[in-house]
């Protein structure tokens, strides 16, 4: 019954998008842990958006706190654990886990599903800000183009893979098989966008896939755009 609601939910988002002034995908980030047994259920949200939401870029960052509990996650990224520490920061609500940040503005719980639904919904009717944004892949070579715009942000690059499953020997969740889906394996700034138009050429990240975030001095996403492996 949950995922027939949560099914029906989304279909709504879907009729969101065609209405709604942003034309990129809402930046979704999941702060995560495979030592932690609340976060599978978060996970596996995470995963139905990666499968049935295209105007939605999922994202798991995986945090070290929890590998001296038990089990390293073998995702785990200090720079998961210090972005998070940073919202944390802005928000008030410390780190932890599961936490779901929606378009770099709100955080939640990310197993709250009707809450994260809603936070979707308000980031698709929000007005758009930023610029155009493209990025495509040729090789090992990453084109960024960011076209004219008001403001400054970030040009944040992340490498990540679709999805990775793995049986988990000891912690919280000893003995399970976990599936997770958009796996963060790398974060890193590459430029500063100031309004003008720009392009960046840069190497490929760690990471079967990619995405481009535009991330405002205020930690907000202004801009998202993604591109699957070099063919």
């Amino acid at each position: 019954m949950l995922l027939r609601a949560l099914s029906s939910t989304f279909l709504l988002l879907g009729l969101v998008t065609n209405v709604a002034a942003a034309d990129r995908p809402v930046v979704v980030e999941l702060f995560t842990s495979e030592g932690c047994s609340s976060c599978p259920p978060a996970d596996a949200l995470l995963t139905e958006l990666s499968h049935s939401c295209a105007d939605v870029l999922p994202l798991a960052f995986h945090v070290t706190y929890w590998n001296q509990l038990g089990w390293k996650d073998p995702y785990s990224l200090p720079a998961a654990t210090e972005r998070q520490a940073r919202y944390a920061a802005r928000f008030g609500d410390g780190s932890y886990t599961p936490e779901m940040v929606v378009d770099g503005r709100k955080g939640l719980v990310g197993s709250e599903r009707n809450e994260a639904a809603a936070a979707i919904m308000a980031a698709k009717a929000a007005p758009s800000a930023g610029a155009p944004l493209s990025v495509s892949r040729a090789g090992q070579d990453i084109s960024i183009t960011i076209g004219q715009g008001r403001g400054s942000s970030r040009v944040v690059l992340i490498g990540y893979d679709p999805e990775h499953r793995t049986a988990v020997g000891r912690g919280e969740n000893g003995g399970r098989m976990l599936t997770e889906s958009n796996i963060v394996r790398s974060i890193r700034t590459v430029g500063q966008w100031t309004g003008a138009p720009l392009s960046l050429t840069i190497p490929a990240p760690a990471g079967e896939r990619l995405a481009v975030l535009l991330e405002a001095e205020d930690g907000s996403i202004i801009g998202a755009s993604r591109v699957g492996p070099s063919s």
